[in-house]
């Protein structure tokens, strides 16, 4: 080879060395760089994101609309799962089969232009509710009577290992709603009436997310680690305060009367971190919250310095016109004025992008706008690691449905139950019950039908009856494994008078109480227990020694029961471990719970809430017989 040949190699070799190098350079992107600061990373990827980037981020989709292909496609910066069989991976689905989906979904996000990873979001209000084999925990209604901030720490905690199981990092919980009105469908889903007891539940936060540092910025979200996931406050504001308890309804209060009452948990919530605050379909005094900018951006992003993303409810932003969709544009308009970020539309996720890239482009909606959503998302996905760590965790299914967690439940439902009456007179107290004695009955419509127990939002959103749909223990099989082997356990749903006759029972227990139940189908005038539910109570407790065990999303009509009845126990919802109702019936421990709402004596009396002038109910607030453990 000559000289000037080897000179042009060289020469050659070199522009090649300079074109890797630079093409090397270029490849770094401050962004995905964990060492950056957390305002350095959003800043660098904000400005390389175009417009339909930005929309997209603001766009949460339903499982059942979304692939990879679309969330390539227009960006989505979050898809969901909603408890219908259509959003989920599969009937029964194991842990491997939910982490497969998230990640293939995931693989779509992270091959875009810029590699933003998407959110996976779900309802995990009572546990992992959503998912078969799932620790089901007691709804909020029972959690409250506890009065225990350790508890549902740990609870959060548990939820949260269970949810990273399926592969996700983001859960719809808690509901920090303050329930006025029982007659309001969603009113299990309320720790209490009291906003002192809703506000000290809050620690459920960090037991999902993590301990917020001590001194950290007030209002800057917070996620631990991959153990851990991101938490949604819900739902702003106002929410169980409507007027006749109307799911979706009107709260009818001043100012003074709504920051005293349905406030305070939220400024908690912030305080500890909380990633994302949901917004409720409700109105306050006529005003929809998904548009009502006062409370979203003035107080709750300018006053209150929350600094994660605020999120519409399921379709919230189509009910802000009546009827609903009646105007989509508009209702976009008015929900980004407001100061909406993410939108769970669900399954119109091109009509939302199209029609708010046009909003945009025409200059109805800022930039500046835009920019503020987007930046809020990108914040609560840096803070919890999905850039680092954007694909799902196999190593974390161990956790679904595990006995720490099952044990966790057990006692959790020992801590919520009420006991309301305990013998016809203090001297002849019936609980605890014996284990040893020759035959006992168990009846009702709710002993064996774990889905009763449970309630609504398990499996499915409006719950299940039955004991097909997880793994559990029904309070007749507890019974079954409580008492002496030699205690015969007859149990008959709702046996017949000629029934009750030929048999000499010493006791019985009565299990009875509302149907499973969500939102607006909960909604209720007339709270009373359905049949045949009072025919029970009263054929049996006729004839027999009863206790009755009330499975209930709220204080139900009782009141022409209590003289029939010996003993009563308000066991809420308790969710998959019915030990925990045994544990207490038969005296291994004792009763602790006070009630966290007002039982009234008639409908005609609600509202009514500790501290009304017109106080009288059949139990007030607070009220709650004890018992002290049989000794063994």
């Amino acid at each position: 080879m000559g000289v000037n040949n080897m000179q042009k190699v060289l020469v050659l070799l070199t522009l090649v060395m300079c074109c890797w190098a630079s093409m090397a350079k270029a490849e770094y992107f401050k962004y995905k760089d964990p060492k950056q600061r957390l305002g350095v990373r959003i800043k660098d990827l904000m400005k390389r994101m175009t417009l339909e980037e930005k929309i997209g981020q603001m766009t949460q989709a339903d499982k059942s609309v979304a692939s990879k292909e679309i969330i390539k496609k227009y960006n989505l910066g979050s898809i969901l799962s909603i408890p219908f069989p259509t959003s989920l991976p599969a009937q029964g689905a194991s842990p491997k089969t939910w982490v497969d989906m998230v990640n293939d979904l995931q693989s779509g996000s992270i091959s875009t232009r810029l590699g933003i990873p998407m959110i996976y979001g779900i309802d995990a209000v009572h546990g992992h509710n959503n998912v078969y084999n799932a620790t089901v925990f007691p709804h909020n209604v029972g959690l409250g009577v506890t009065r225990d901030p350790v508890l549902l720490k740990k609870i959060g905690a548990a939820t949260a290992l269970e949810v990273r199981a399926t592969g996700i990092p983001y859960v719809f919980a808690p509901c920090i709603a303050v329930c006025r009105d029982p007659r309001w469908g969603r009113c299990y889903e309320s720790y209490s009436e009291d906003p002192k007891i809703v506000k000290l539940m809050t620690e459920i936060i960090p037991g999902l997310q993590g301990d917020i540092s001590v001194g950290s910025r007030k209002g800057v979200p917070y996620v631990e680690g991959q153990n851990k996931v991101a938490a949604c406050a819900k739902h702003y504001l106002g929410d169980g305060g409507t007027h006749l308890g109307v799911d979706e309804g009107n709260t009818i209060i001043d100012a003074k009367g709504l920051f005293s009452i349905h406030m305070p948990a939220y400024y908690d919530s912030i305080i500890k971190g909380v990633s994302t605050i949901m917004t409720s379909y409700s109105s306050w005094n006529g005003v929809k919250m998904h548009k009502n900018r006062f409370l979203v951006t003035d107080y709750l992003k300018n006053t209150l310095k929350f600094r994660g993303f605020v999120i519409s409810d399921f379709q919230g932003i189509d009910r802000i016109t009546t009827p609903p969709n009646a105007n989509y544009t508009y209702s976009i308009l008015a929900a980004m004025n407001a100061g909406i970020d993410m939108f769970m539309v669900g399954f119109t996720y091109e009509d939302f992008i199209t029609r708010l890239t046009y909003l945009v482009k025409n200059k109805f909606i800022p930039m500046r706008r835009i920019n503020d959503a987007v930046k809020r998302i990108l914040r609560v996905k840096f803070t919890m690691g999905l850039f680092e760590n954007p694909l799902a965790d196999y190593s974390y299914a161990k956790y679904l449905g595990c006995q720490e967690h099952r044990d966790l439940a057990r006692e959790a439902v020992r801590k919520s139950l009420v006991l309301l009456k305990n013998g016809k007179s203090v001297e002849n107290p019936l609980l605890p019950l014996s284990k040893k004695t020759s035959k006992i009955l168990v009846a009702g419509s709710h002993a064996d039908n774990l889905g009763n127990q449970c309630g609504g939002w398990t499996i499915q959103w409006q719950g299940l009856s039955g004991n097909n749909l997880t793994a559990g223990t029904t309070i007749l099989s507890a019974v079954k494994t409580t008492v002496d082997p030699r205690t015969q356990v007859v149990y008959s749903e709702n046996p017949d008078d000629k029934f009750l006759k030929s048999n000499k029972f010493d006791y019985a227990i009565v299990v009875v109480g509302e149907y499973p139940y969500a939102e607006l189908l909960g909604d209720s005038s007339n709270l009373t227990i359905p049949e045949p539910g009072p025919s029970t109570i009263k054929r049996v407790c006729g004839s027999v020694k009863c206790v009755v065990v009330l499975i209930t999303g709220r204080p139900v009509v009782v009141q022409p029961y209590v003289e029939t009845i010996d003993a009563l126990v308000a066991a809420w919802l308790p969710g998959t471990e019915g030990q925990g109702v045994t544990d207490l019936l038969f005296g291994d421990y004792g009763f602790t719970g006070k009630l966290a709402r007002t039982w009234f004596k008639s409908v005609d009396q609600l509202p009514m809430n500790v501290g009304d002038p017109h106080y009288d109910p059949l139990y007030p607030f607070g009220f709650g017989l004890t018992t002290e453990p049989r000794k063994k």
